[in-house]
């Protein structure tokens, strides 16, 4: 069987429906961060998502990811309802059909790049040492599976963290902000990489980046600040 996307699910990668999250400020006030009416990516869609840092860009990511939990609203990956899973549950879906991207990596640094792979596919299905290696090999780094983040570049660190997005096979990629810890030739690499890998799996891909050149590397391009119906604050009027 072909390793590559034969037929595209009709089923949205990504419903989000009257979401909205908020935060306790230092006064205790509670501030509005998100409050987005709608957004649907479609199976297989690329986008990307414009906005500079403090917006709500990682916080909304993280919401549909299932690491953060909303105030109120719909978020459904595949068809599947985030919101009002238990943390287990959000967890497993995760593992399952999500594939995230950090700005940060998030690599183990005393695990093997083959371990980090297999350690991201162990919270679904289960460690599986072939899907991993076979996730390696796409993002190009078979050779260094046995490598040490720290014997690695800070390119092919990232390429770890991708190739652990991808070993799942997840209808949805997140990436928020995965080219910040790169140069700008790396970070055009790493771009094209997700590109082609979430044609490659038929996985719908969303970038959250502030970047012009990584958003110029997408035809549709969404701005945050459009997206999002959080009213000013006085002080910023």
């Amino acid at each position: 069987m072909s390793d590559e996307a034969t037929t595209m699910d009709p089923t949205p990668a990504l419903t989000i429906r009257d979401l909205v999250k908020s935060f306790t400020g230092p006064s205790g006030q509670r501030t509005d961060v998100l409050r987005i009416p709608f957004f649907q990516l479609e199976a297989g869609q690329q986008r990307a998502i414009r906005g500079e840092s403090g917006l709500g860009k990682t916080t909304l990511m993280h919401i549909i990811a299932g690491i953060l939990e909303p105030d109120s609203g719909f978020v459904a990956v595949g068809g599947t309802e985030v919101t009002g899973l238990s943390e287990a549950r959000r967890d497993r879906l995760r593992a399952e059909r999500i594939g995230y991207v950090f700005q940060t990596f998030n690599l183990l640094q005393g695990l093997s790049a083959l371990e980090n792979v297999m350690l991201g596919l162990a919270f679904g299905k289960g460690a599986d040492a072939g899907s991993a290696m076979a996730a390696l090999e796409r993002v190009g780094l078979a050779d260094r599976a046995q490598h040490l983040p720290r014997q690695l570049s800070t390119g092919q660190q990232q390429r770890v963290a991708v190739a652990r997005a991808l070993a799942n096979r997840p209808c949805l990629i997140l990436a928020d902000e995965p080219t910040g810890n790169l140069d700008a030739a790396r970070g055009r690499k790493i771009i094209q990489l997700l590109r082609d890998s979430a044609t490659a799996l038929g996985s719908a891909l969303l970038v959250a980046s502030h970047d012009p050149e990584v958003l110029s590397a997408f035809d549709q391009v969404i701005d945050l600040a459009e997206l999002n119906q959080v009213e000013p604050r006085e002080e910023e009027v």
